[in-house]
């Protein structure tokens, strides 16, 4: 088919015809038209003065007969010879919106010449596939796990063939740190889990005056049977803790995991309480260093916390606000901007009637709780127009709050899909030889 004693045009070329052949459909274009769009594949057709440069336009040609071929869709084609003779392009129907796109790239047609019957339907439909397929890859890329994660725990458990009691330190490793990798796995969770929620009814029920002991100096004491159960959850934190440090694979990146620190941070408050208690004894003279132990107290309730380990809700949550913090602070943005325009206006139609609306700062608690949807209605206007101002407060709050929910939503489905992925490799990397 090629005629390679021809290659390049004779003169007087640009006042001719040329023969265009695609996909069996044939049609003939004047070389003026096509000069007219030197840019498009076909007008540079026109510049080509050899074989080379004419074969890497085409697929194929016939410089006698002055045929091209090309290899593409014919019914597009159509509206290519449309736009050589009107110069505009419209969208074809039949083709999906990325297809269409690499049609007119291949052809060298700018967007730009889209008609203007056609331009807005299809950036709409272009703008709409593009979000479908971020949801799409986010769902692949949430079952088909990262492969630089799946790579780091090979990596971890590859480690164990150099340790001591490696293969049985890799299995007692699993065991603590994926609940879904064997039956005892699945056992150690639940009993992990237990001890959480006891340590948290304990904990509970020791504020309950009925359950508090006051001593001869009116100091209050635990309960005896409360005192045992809160000594076993600690041992059982104390153990839980130093075992997974003994048993990881990396212990300096043992103390880089959030997971790790909440069950660092869990069992902190009792020791440093108990050896404040053992050296200066829990009188109440002790002032401020007093105080701050009650706070290391109270900081005992983050034991909860320790539920994401064995949650793959919680920990997908976690993952979501760590990556949704633009989404977090638009809307902790707009919720104070609504709180500070509506609360200026409560405060200028409210200040006059001894309702709680005194100060604007103190018109701030009424914006916050009315912007959030809460409605404690402990302050609440009297006035018309303080009713007025509620009202678009309420109604603000509603659009407010509800805008980057979905955004949040998505990622949290996302980053869930991902958790359950994750878990699975985990516990298909364990039961395989990680040589392999």
């Amino acid at each position: 088919m090629v005629n390679k004693t021809l290659n390049y045009w004779g003169p007087g070329f640009e006042e001719d015809v040329i023969n265009i052949n695609v996909g069996g459909l044939r049609r003939r274009l004047s070389s003026s038209a096509l000069s007219k769009f030197p840019d498009t594949r076909l007008g540079r057709l026109l510049s080509c003065d050899s074989e080379e440069s004419i074969l890497q336009l085409c697929d194929d040609y016939d410089v006698s007969a002055r045929e091209f071929y090309f290899d593409r869709n014919p019914g597009f084609f159509l509206y290519v010879l449309h736009f050589y003779q009107t110069g505009k392009l419209h969208v074809m129907e039949e083709l999906c919106v990325f297809s269409f796109c690499q049609e007119i790239e291949y052809w060298g047609i700018n967007e730009f010449f889209l008609d203007s019957c056609c331009s807005y339907r299809y950036h709409e439909r272009k703008l709409e596939s593009r979000h479908h397929n971020w949801d799409e890859e986010s769902e692949v890329s949430s079952v088909d796990t990262s492969p630089d994660e799946i790579s780091d725990i090979n990596h971890d458990l590859l480690r164990y063939s150099t340790l001591r009691c490696g293969n049985v330190r890799k299995r007692l490793w699993l065991t603590m740190e994926n609940p879904g990798y064997s039956i005892p796995s699945k056992l150690f969770s639940f009993v992990s889990i237990s001890v959480v929620l006891v340590s948290i009814a304990t904990m509970c029920i020791h504020s309950m005056p009925e359950y508090q002991e006051v001593d001869e100096n009116g100091n209050v004491l635990d309960e005896p049977i409360l005192h045992k159960l809160e000594y076993f959850c600690i041992s059982w934190f104390t153990f839980e803790v130093s075992s997974r440090l003994l048993l990881s694979p990396h212990p300096r990146k043992f103390f880089t995991h959030p997971l790790n620190l909440i069950d660092i941070v869990s069992v902190l408050p009792f020791y440093f309480t108990l050896l404040v208690d053992v050296t200066m004894g829990s009188d109440s003279e002790l002032g401020n260093l007093g105080k701050v132990v009650q706070v290391f107290r109270l900081m005992r309730i983050f034991r909860v916390l320790k539920l994401a380990r064995h949650s793959t809700g919680l920990r997908s949550l976690g993952a979501t606000l760590k990556h949704s913090y633009r989404e977090v602070g638009i809307l902790l943005l707009y919720l104070a901007v609504g709180v500070s325009v509506f609360s200026g206006v409560a405060y200028t139609a409210e200040k006059e009637e001894d309702v709680g609306f005194d100060t604007i700062p103190a018109c701030w608690w009424w914006g916050t709780v009315s912007m959030t949807t809460v409605g404690y209605g402990d302050v609440v206007p009297v006035t018309v127009a303080g009713k007025l101002a509620a009202s678009g407060c309420i109604l603000g709050g509603i659009l407010v709050v509800a805008l980057p929910i979905t955004i949040i939503f998505n990622k949290f489905s996302h980053f869930y899909r991902k958790q359950k992925a994750l878990e699975a490799a985990v516990r298909n990397s364990g039961k395989k030889d990680p040589e392999e």
